[in-house]
């Protein structure tokens, strides 16, 4: 398994209050307890709004959990292109916009800091939003090069919104499944339909502020909801070609 979707709240990094929240300690070393027995090889290590725009706990992390595992981080408009260009060596292969978490959500701010870290880098740009909402940003989602939207869109109202974007390309994580307001089966069977190579999985570990927190029978459902062959590629292949990873090593 390749989890496109985890997060590290490591204590010797700054944090940042979101909304009020401050989360609980996990490590890398917590996340590799946590997930022994999953067979994860590789992954996706996402800055949360917590963390605003520290890249040091992000460069950390990585090194830590080694060259399977890709970054995805939040910027600041102002970034240069040469930090642009160092966060890329040390493994940052997206951006990410929490607009669900209050960051800023103007679309031509958004489509200039995507395409500007696409250009320079190749990154794809991820979104954290309910798509019941996005309406306004559509438009820049279809013009982005390389876009994939959070946690199934989040509920089931955005859900044909969602699926119109897939059949442009835009990618869908198969997270969270404990914090949507949506029939995740039926979310899966739909998007998967739309296109095979969308679904990524993710544990979205540590599950922070979600109801209710990943369990490893999320993986059995993917499986059960879409049958082997296919949960291979939701559960592995399609998250190695997104973020470029290897597609076999040794479990974390």
């Amino acid at each position: 398994m390749i989890d496109a979707h985890l997060h590290v709240i490591d204590p010797r990094f700054p944090l940042v209050p979101n909304q009020g929240y401050v989360p609980p300690c996990f490590t890398a070393e917590d996340y590799r307890r946590r997930v022994r027995g999953l067979g994860v090889v590789g992954g996706a290590v996402v800055s949360g709004s917590f963390q605003g725009h520290d890249q040091a706990f992000l460069r950390a992390a990585l090194a830590e959990l080694g060259p399977g595992f890709a970054g995805v981080t939040q910027l600041p408009p102002g970034v240069t292109d040469e930090q642009v260009r160092k966060l890329h060596r040390a493994g940052v292969r997206a951006v990410r916009f929490a607009l669900r978490r209050g960051s800023d959500a103007d679309p031509a701010g958004i489509e200039r800091l995507a395409r500007r870290v696409h250009e320079l880098a190749g990154w794809h740009a991820e979104f954290y939003l309910d798509a019941a909402a996005l309406e306004h940003l559509a438009p820049v989602l279809r013009r982005l090069p390389r876009t994939g939207v959070d946690h199934l869109g989040m509920s089931a109202a955005g859900l044909p919104l969602l699926l119109e974007l897939v059949g442009h390309g835009v990618k869908v994580k198969a997270t969270g499944f404990g914090r949507v307001d949506l029939d995740v089966p039926d979310a899966l069977r739909r998007i998967h339909a739309a296109d095979p190579s969308a679904l990524l999985f993710g544990t979205d570990l540590p599950s922070t502020r979600a109801e209710r927190p990943f369990r490893d029978e999320d993986v059995g459902l993917v499986v059960q909801t879409l049958g082997a062959e296919a949960a291979a590629s939701v559960l592995h292949d399609n998250a190695a070609a997104w973020y470029g990873l290897p597609r076999a090593s040794a479990a974390v």
